[in-house]
């Protein structure tokens, strides 16, 4: 069966209201994949506004605490998606990181995934439930509930769709895809149509935009996992909004590749 993961950031899932339109996206996706896991990131400014209470209560606050204040955000928006699909009339259930199996090195804040265990996912994908996974975060092997840093979310995606052997990653942006400057301040900046992973790297590094994690395009290129990168306002007009495609070719063949040894 075909299985497509989908990953939304916090621009797309800025307010209550957008999860009804990425509901209805879900929705047509669902008409040519059988197996759906969608990853969110938080809500808009939520990450932020957690930690600057962090801060105000402590200057220095430990970054175990920090780890698990600030996965409180995605947390909400995993779960106020599947609400939203199950109103459309989806099947839907939402799960953490660590309830969806990401493990991660014991580094907080900045934690590196080692393997993906999808054993909880697995029984939902079958019976055509989409699935919805709270980015960005994971646990650890001594239980203690991890970060991956900012952008992680697109790492979780990368890193499930590698676990469950996805045709490719979706990423729905606030731009159509990558381009060649910062559409925002050159809004005649060339788009790249199709890139190699090698390329997408390249210019991501050499970006202060980064469109994506960067990590989720090495995961990606060391697994051969196509990724396509388009934006969230033109979702429902795929014709019109071709996007960035990086291509690749899965192998199936050999075990996943993930950030870190296990």
């Amino acid at each position: 069966m075909r299985t497509l993961v989908m990953k939304f950031g916090g621009a797309s899932v800025s307010s209550t209201a957008q999860f009804i339109r990425i509901a209805q996206i879900i929705g047509e996706r669902a008409k040519d994949f059988e197996r759906l896991v969608v990853v969110v990131s938080a809500m808009g400014n939520t990450t932020d506004d957690l930690l600057k209470m962090a801060y105000e209560v402590n200057d220095s606050p430990p970054k175990r605490e920090l780890d698990m204040l600030i996965t409180v955000g995605e947390r909400i928006s995993c779960s106020l998606l599947a609400m939203a699909l199950e109103k459309m009339g989806l099947a839907a259930i939402s799960f953490t990181g660590s309830q969806s199996g990401v493990i991660t090195s014991d580094k907080h804040n900045e934690a590196r995934v080692i393997e993906v265990r999808p054993h909880r996912l697995f029984p939902h994908i079958d019976k055509g439930r989409v699935v919805v996974v709270a980015g960005f975060q994971g646990v650890s092997r001594q239980g203690e509930i991890t970060t991956l840093g900012r952008g992680g979310s697109d790492t979780t995606a990368v890193a499930l769709a590698v676990a469950l052997g996805a045709e490719r990653v979706e990423f729905f942006k606030d731009v159509p895809g990558i381009y060649a400057e910062d559409p925002k301040i050159n809004p005649f900046a060339h788009l790249y149509k199709e890139l190699t992973h090698e390329e997408a790297l390249s210019i991501i590094k050499g970006s202060q935009h980064q469109v994506l994690h960067e990590r989720s395009i090495i995961m990606a290129q060391k697994n051969g996992l196509s990724l396509h990168i388009l934006c969230f306002k033109k979702g429902l007009e795929k014709e019109k909004s071709p996007g960035t495609f990086i291509s690749g070719s899965l192998k199936r063949d050999r075990a996943p590749i993930y950030e870190e040894a296990q």
